[in-house]
């Protein structure tokens, strides 16, 4: 019996039963994390949901990056649509952007 990792949910893709998003799964990996360091960061997945996931973005590459990519442009348009009015606020967002490794 097959069993299926990745469900689409409110134009979305989530891991099957889960609140996490393909997305933050495909991010760390290509960030070269593996699985059970991926585990570590979300302790709700079992390792064969995390390989599953994996797994399921590696046979599907071409729609997942450009599913990534859609996220991204609807996450600038957000942001821009929502600057804070607090300068400082926007100083700690950016930095903790640079942190993380997503700059706009």
């Amino acid at each position: 019996m097959q069993r299926e990792y990745v469900e689409m949910r409110n134009g979305a893709y989530y891991l099957a039963g889960s609140r996490v998003s393909l997305a933050s799964i495909i991010y760390e990996h290509r960030d070269g994390a593996t699985a059970e360091t991926i585990r570590e960061n979300f302790p709700t997945l079992s390792l064969e949901q995390i390989e599953g996931a994996i797994a399921y973005y590696l046979g599907h590459r071409e729609a997942a990056e450009t599913y990534l990519r859609d996220l991204e442009r609807k996450w600038e348009e957000l942001e821009r649509a929502a600057k804070p009015a607090d300068t400082e606020l926007q100083r700690r967002i950016e930095e903790v952007k640079k942190r993380s490794g997503h700059e706009s």
